[in-house]
């Protein structure tokens, strides 16, 4: 019996137009109320509360880790477990432990990213000047606060600075560290923030309280004078200038030059580097050098490796015989990171309001800062000495009659009545009573008594001197200055970073340039490129090509001609003849995707002269699009070697055509048909990537062949297939104009 057929069951559907499915519900709201409800938030809160640092000179993360690891008393105790520390850490930054870790491993004397870490390490924590030295892991290491972390803290206990909640409110935790020097100065500082950044270089120790001191003295002291320039950890040559420094010094914006110093070994003919600039790292500047001598720009060096060990930091380079290690150290200071710019950028938070200063409006906010934190720690000792002295009168009073105040206290039948009555018989208030009450019987003696209205006098001095240290700002910029005397004396080293004024260098070397002399350029089909002297060229003129090989493009040029080669990838290769050796017609030549350091299976498709840039090239696709790109699209001021997109990728590929004047083309297909175009109608663009224009309309099935002039195509009867207007479909051939014209000898 079959089954009944049952009717399906009617489908809901929502009300609301947009949700399709599972889909949500698609809220359609004005661009600025989404920037000012998600976007305003969260870029606030990257620029406040994580990237950006503040007056101590602290981002949060630092901030937060420091502080667990006074609470856990690792300024004075021996060393734990990194991986404790991070987990303490936690309660106040949940960000996660590889976060926290990595916040440690920049502040410890082991990675050597501080001119003073404020962690004292124990074990691996990788080095700032190495890219691939990996940090060990946390459970593997030990570490505890450096002493100079004794200036972070000192005042944190007599309330200098603000405690506020962390994340989930069962912790206080300070809003700033109260340094005694400007530590915002000495210590490199950099963020990425949303839509700014900052990138603090640091200063010295020593000059920079020196500046600081004569800043407290005379506003208007020259900076630059105590000040003479910023000093990096991994040490190097900074190339001073001055009118750049003064602009940095009142801007907070700029770049110094900083290059690596070397020594030359005569014996064993080679070059060991010690110091490398502080933006840059070893295997940077090794990956830039393999690459220089591999495209054929440096041919002096005959090996380079990195000898780095525990004595510290050594790249050998070693030399070829007979070159001059001046000329060549010239050379990589030009073409490499050991010569590199490091970027300042002093944006620091103040009042929670990104603000980029120079150093004198830093030293102006730091003292402002350290004076309001001096202020309430005098305060506070202040309130604390009252206190003191107003128990102490109150025991002044009973100690001149303690008979009385035995007779109440044992008179007394109630012991809640002690305090009140003490109260009455002495005049004093409750505090007071409570202090003598907890008075021990041993204590009720003339020495103590004695002892007492003495400290009571003592007390009563202090507290003037203290309130007249608040009443004179003098006396707080002195306090400040004997703190910053003492840090000096303390943890102040020499300079790392030796400075060399720009008119001190010595005259860069004069590279002689490639001799320049006629040569004949070929270019094979699989990527083989000869470059041959005329006189070799009359000698043997037959071309040697691998089998199934053959000729592609030839060329008339000079030795420093400079050549673009094209490859299927859609990048261009730049570069001179000069870099290619000479060769003889018998021999395969330079395989360009080796000589060029292509990427894997990338070809070379085309090569380009480009001259002085004037004219265009000429894209033809499968689809029948063409693209005219002017060759000053290609120009570069820089000498880079390499440029990605130089032309559209998103079709393929037929032919490139040279173009210097406008003249009449011919496109063929494989229907077979034609067109033919004047590249008048062809507007140059001065992108790269363009897609071009629709030149000729083919049909689906069928795609473009090539692109070449009409004398080279043997068309007779070119009014068939000409058009003023583009696109076009042009005309099928006719047998007369398909057939190719023979060369007849007479």
């Amino acid at each position: 019996m079959a089954k009944k057929k049952t009717e399906p069951k009617a489908v809901h559907r929502p009300a609301d137009p947009n949700v399709l499915g599972l889909r949500g519900t698609v809220v359609e709201q004005p661009i600025t109320r989404t920037l000012d409800e998600n976007y305003m938030p969260y870029a606030m809160s990257v620029i406040v509360s994580r990237a950006i640092p503040e007056i101590d000179g602290f981002k949060p993360s630092h901030r937060k880790l420091l502080y667990t690891m006074y609470k856990m008393g690792l300024l004075t105790g021996g060393r734990t477990k990194s991986a404790n520390i991070v987990g303490q850490t936690m309660r106040l930054n949940p960000h996660g432990d590889q976060a926290i870790y990595e916040t440690m491993v920049r502040l410890a004397k082991g990675n050597e990213s501080l001119l003073h870490p404020f962690v004292d390490s124990k074990g691996n924590f990788g080095k700032v000047y190495s890219r691939d030295m990996a940090y060990a892991a946390s459970r593997y290491t030990e570490a505890k606060l450096a002493p100079i972390c004794a200036e972070l803290f000192r005042d944190l206990d007599c309330d200098a600075v603000d405690f506020v909640d962390n994340y989930d409110n069962t912790m206080k935790e300070p809003s700033l560290l109260p340094t005694t020097y400007p530590n915002v100065l000495v210590s490199a500082n950099q963020g990425i923030a949303v839509g700014m950044a900052s990138q603090i270089c640091g200063f010295n120790l020593g000059e920079v309280c020196d500046t600081t001191i004569a800043f407290l003295k005379n506003p208007d002291h020259d900076i630059s004078s105590t000040l003479l320039a910023p000093d990096f950890p991994t040490g190097g040559q900074i190339i001073c200038d001055g009118d750049d420094l003064r602009s940095i010094y009142a801007t907070g914006r700029g770049g110094l030059k900083v290059r690596a110093r070397w020594r030359y070994d005569r014996s064993e003919n080679v070059i060991e580097v010690y110091e490398i600039p502080y933006s840059t790292t070893i295997e940077v500047i090794l990956d830039k050098v393999a690459e220089l001598v591999k495209a054929g720009k440096i041919k002096e060096i005959s090996d380079m490796r990195d000898e780095t060990d525990l004595s510290g930091l050594k790249l050998a380079i070693d030399l070829k015989r007979g070159v001059d290690p001046d000329k060549l150290m010239a050379k990589l200071f030009r073409l490499t990171p050991l010569q590199d710019t490091v970027s300042c950028n002093f944006n620091i938070l103040i009042a929670g309001m990104p603000r980029v200063m120079g150093v004198g409006e830093i030293l102006t906010e730091w003292t402002a800062w350290r004076t309001d934190c001096v202020k309430r720690r005098v305060y506070y000792i202040l309130s604390k000495k009252e206190e003191k002295l107003h128990l102490l009168q109150g025991l002044k009073r009973i100690l001149l009659d303690i008979d009385k105040a035995i007779r109440i206290i044992r008179e007394t039948e109630e012991e809640s009545e002690v305090i009140p009555n003490l109260m009455i018989g002495f005049g004093i208030d409750q505090v007071q009573a409570e202090y003598v009450a907890e008075i021990k019987l041993r204590n009720i003696n003339k020495e103590y008594i004695l002892k007492r209205v003495q400290e009571t006098a003592a007390l009563a001095d202090e507290i003037d001197d203290l309130e007249d240290t608040l009443a004179k700002p003098g006396r707080i910029r002195r306090i400040i200055i004997d703190e910053l005397t003492e840090v000096r004396k303390k943890y102040a080293v020499p300079r790392r970073t030796e400075i060399v004024y720009s008119h001190e260098l010595p005259e860069e070397p004069v590279e002689d340039a490639p001799e320049d002399y006629p040569v004949h350029l070929f270019l094979s089909r699989e990527g083989y490129f000869k470059k041959i002297t005329p006189q070799s060229l009359r000698m043997s003129g037959d071309q040697k090509y691998k089998e199934g090989d053959g000729p592609s493009q030839y060329f008339e040029a000079t030795n420093n001609t400079e050549l673009m080669f094209f490859t299927d990838r859609q990048q261009v290769y730049k570069t001179r003849a000069s870099e290619f050796g000479e060769t003889k017609a018998s021999l395969l030549g330079d395989y360009l995707p080796a000589k060029l350091g292509l990427d894997a299976g990338e070809n070379v498709i085309f090569l380009c002269l480009p001259g002085d840039y004037s004219g265009s090239l000429l894209f033809a696709f499968e689809n029948g699009r063409v693209a005219r790109v002017s060759l000053s699209a290609y120009a570069t001021t820089s000498n880079r070697r390499k440029l990605t997109g130089a032309y559209c990728e998103k079709f393929p590929l037929v032919q490139i055509l040279p173009l210097t004047e406008d003249r009449e083309l011919a496109l063929l297909t494989n229907e077979p048909r034609a067109l033919l175009v004047h590249t008048a109608l062809l507007a140059p663009k001065t992108t790269r990537g363009t897609q071009g224009v629709q030149v000729m309309n083919i049909k689906p099935k069928y795609h473009l062949e090539r692109l070449a002039d009409v004398a080279d195509t043997g068309i007779t009867n070119q009014a068939r297939y000409r058009t003023r207007t583009i696109p076009a479909a042009g005309a099928l051939l006719r047998p007369e104009d398909s057939e190719e014209k023979q060369l007849e000898l007479l």
